[in-house]
């Protein structure tokens, strides 16, 4: 399979035809390499989502992980989650020609149609100091969608790229427009902070300035959907107050 000519070249490939999970391969490889390393992985039969739960990787859909080296702080590496949205959001709509039904969910999925294309994941390991590495795992719908029992209660219904718009493309080469997007948002970040990302972030973002709830382990609130302040949390606005919201799980 020949690289595209934009591939970022100071990014590392590896294609494994199968592995348990791209972000524990990240984490094994990463004394080995100092620079970032994508890590696809043609079938993968453990990976894992948030929180813990099983991330549904049927074969032919796209499970990577991108292994970043940084020394920052643990809060300017968490907002990789919004270099990563928009890195996706930019490849699939090289891939499709279009935006318009895409849209971002707080805080890492990527919408088609209403429906969840793709998510993200970051796991992160301390070196000392603000040393750490970090895995930005990356499943997306190309092909087929989880079974109904691997879909939480509440979730939004997932769809695949080919259901919603008939293109076919295969795990390698969605990397190889996924890559070159991520770099560019990378190098922007590293240049402007946040505040650009930020704002590109909720010029896509769904159901921004609507009523939403938020689900803090066993706690709910329900508001209207601000913004996301600057350190990425979500601002929801209740009768009561506003609330900034670092990590919950999100309902529409």
């Amino acid at each position: 399979m020949s690289i595209r000519d934009d591939w970022p070249r100071q990014y590392g490939r590896r294609v494994l035809k199968e592995i348990d999970s791209t972000n524990a391969e990240a984490m094994r490889i990463a004394r080995a390499t100092t620079r970032p390393e994508w890590i696809l992985a043609l079938r993968q039969n453990s990976g894992r989502g948030r929180r813990g739960r099983a991330w549904a990787a049927p074969e032919g859909n796209f499970s990577a992980t991108l292994l970043l080296h940084l020394n920052e702080s643990p809060g300017n590496a968490a907002l990789r989650s919004f270099v990563a949205s928009l890195a996706l959001f930019d490849a699939v709509a090289e891939i499709t020609g279009r935006i318009d039904g895409l849209s971002l969910k707080w805080p890492n999925d990527l919408l088609l149609n209403g429906g969840k294309l793709a998510g993200i994941l970051l796991e992160s390991a301390g070196t000392g100091g603000n040393l750490m590495r970090v895995a930005i795992g990356i499943g997306v719908n190309l092909f087929a969608v989880p079974r109904a029992d691997e879909v939480e209660e509440r979730s939004l219904e997932p769809v695949s790229l080919m259901s919603q718009t008939g293109i076919s493309i295969s795990p390698e080469d969605f990397l190889d427009a996924l890559a070159p997007a991520y770099a560019r948002h990378e190098r922007q970040f590293a240049r402007y902070g946040f505040d650009p990302a930020r704002t590109a972030w909720l010029n896509h973002a769904a159901r921004l300035g609507e009523v939403i709830t938020a689900r803090t382990g066993g706690d709910e609130i329900t508001g209207r959907f601000e913004t996301v302040d600057k350190s990425g949390n979500l601002v929801l606005l209740t009768s009561e107050r506003r609330h900034s919201i670092p990590a919950a799980e999100i309902f529409f």
